[in-house]
């Protein structure tokens, strides 16, 4: 029981340390890999974009809480 809660910590710490990363890229750089100078709208683009491939595991941290949470109450 309290492995899969480490695990989980764990799994969500690392999520949030390469969410912020990818934000500190995506808001710091000047130009992309294409060559293209980045404005104010296309930084917020590309962020739009690092929020939308980070929905899927979140969905899936939820439901791996949604789990924890009922094998703890088959435990107790």
């Amino acid at each position: 029981m309290k492995r899969r809660w480490i695990s989980w910590w764990i799994a969500n710490i690392i999520w949030i340390i390469l969410f912020i990363v990818g934000t500190a890229v995506v808001w710091t750089r000047e130009v992309d890999g294409a060559g293209v100078t980045q404005t104010p709208q296309l930084k917020l683009l590309a962020f739009i974009v690092l929020l939308i491939a980070f929905a899927f595991p979140l969905i899936i941290q939820i439901i791996w809480l949604i789990v924890n949470f009922k094998a703890n109450k088959r435990v107790l």
